[in-house]
């Protein structure tokens, strides 16, 4: 099959969206699928362009089998609702001549991830001229985000941007999402039971040495029979990391804990200012793959803070890692929600908002090694059943051929409706 995968993010990033899109692609082409990606240049945590790399200018480049066509995008330095817009709309107008470029090659399937939902309409409208397959792809509900996060605020422009979503989802062959709760939303948009798929973000199961991970402590400094707690990914707006700063603000008369906070984004500063002065929290840029894998084994503790206005409107991918890693989770997130379900089998759920609570839950299983350890194994157990990349990919793939082979909408959704039990048993 002839793939176009249209998105926002790709390699060379490490983290977020771009990486699963990464791993998608490739995957697909090792099957033996022709893949070719539309995508900014590389920016993301950072919000800076990446090595080698400009933010103005067309490129095509083949990466591991993937033909990644690159639009420029304007990079805002300082973040707020009307500067992401213009950031999405950057890329959405530029990579129109990429994407009109397509045509001649006639994808079966169009392929677009939001964010950005500013894409759809252009990858739609080519789908349709070529007869190819639709397929919208929500990693965050970006429109729900923007106003709950008070990033847009004028009742005019949610009332527009909200129908647009609507019509756009409508108009898609197949709609995905990455949690139930996601595709529950999905259909509740408008997208019918039938063309609504789970697919969740995955995870590659690493059996990470035990030298690794002790080595990754020592260089951290952190004592053998000391307590780590481990935040590692985005540091942006939705994380709620005023959570972390809580926590170890509250737990500095605990020498046997210590925190290190890994990642890069637009609330890394305010961050560390505000931890400044404590000995036993550290600061770390993204690592690479090999590292990042050590650094999750060498956790005790893994800390998934998130604001309660978008629990249900994204499911954090760094979740993923943390439960393959076998180490207990302690999150932040709204009761029933599809964080609080998945968390609530192998960590604890604290309201967010209550850094008391948050505290309390670390203090608690750091003093506690044998629930650790088996809330720990449940988590990885959770994710060996439904988070393991080949098996999550070869549904995809699955879905990708009922879907160009034009097969009856009422047959796939049975095994769609089982791949959601799966998930919630």
């Amino acid at each position: 099959m002839k793939i176009l995968m249209y998105c926002l993010n790709y390699a060379p990033e490490l983290t977020g969206i771009g990486k699963y899109t990464t791993e998608q692609a490739e995957w697909l082409v090792a099957r033996g699928h022709e893949v070719r990606v539309i995508a900014a240049p590389p920016y993301y945590p950072a919000w800076k362009i990446g090595d080698g790399y400009r933010a103005w200018q067309y490129r095509r480049e083949q990466i591991r089998g993937v033909e990644v066509w690159r639009a420029p995008v304007w990079i805002p330095a300082r973040q707020s609702g009307l500067r992401r817009l213009l950031h999405l709309a950057s890329f959405a107008l530029s990579s129109l001549p990429v994407l009109a470029m397509q045509f001649r090659w006639r994808p079966d399937v169009v392929f677009m991830v939001e964010p950005p939902l500013m894409c759809a309409p252009a990858g739609t409208l080519l789908s349709r001229c070529r007869g190819s397959k639709a397929w919208l792809h929500i990693q965050d509900y970006e429109v729900d985000a923007a106003f709950a996060l008070g990033l847009l605020r004028q009742p005019w422009l949610r009332w527009l941007a909200t129908r647009c979503e609507r019509f756009l989802l409508k108009r898609q062959d197949r709609v995905s999402s990455i949690s139930p709760a996601m595709v529950a939303l999905a259909i509740k948009k408008g997208v019918s039971p039938s063309r609504a798929i789970l697919l969740p973000n995955w995870t590659v199961l690493h059996d990470t040495p035990a030298e690794a991970a002790a080595t990754m402590r020592h260089e951290l400094g952190v004592p053998e029979h000391a307590v780590l707690a481990l935040y590692s990914g985005n540091m942006g707006a939705k994380q709620g990391l005023e959570h972390l700063s809580a926590a170890a603000t509250l737990l500095r008369d605990r020498p046997d804990i210590h925190f290190v906070f890994c990642g890069d984004g637009g609330g890394r500063a305010e961050l560390q200012a505000a931890c400044a002065g404590q000995a036993r929290v550290q600061f770390l840029p993204l690592q690479d793959v090999e590292r990042f894998q050590a650094l999750l084994a060498a956790a005790d503790i893994h800390l998934l803070p998130q604001r309660a206005d978008v629990t249900d409107l994204v499911m954090p991918s760094k979740l993923t890692g943390m439960l393959a890693s076998g180490r207990p989770v302690v999150a932040t997130a709204a009761p029933h929600s599809g964080l609080a379900e998945v968390v609530g089998q192998c960590g604890i759920v604290v309201t967010p908002g209550d850094n008391a609570a948050f505290a309390s839950a670390i203090a608690a299983l750091a003093d506690d090694p044998a629930r650790r350890a088996a809330l720990g194994t449940v988590g990885c157990r959770w994710a060996r059943q439904h988070l393991e990349r080949d098996a999550v990919l070869t549904r995809f793939e699955q879905s990708l051929r009922a879907a160009h082979a034009n097969v009856r909408d009422s047959a796939s959704a049975a095994v769609r409706g089982g791949a959601l039990e799966r998930w919630r048993s």
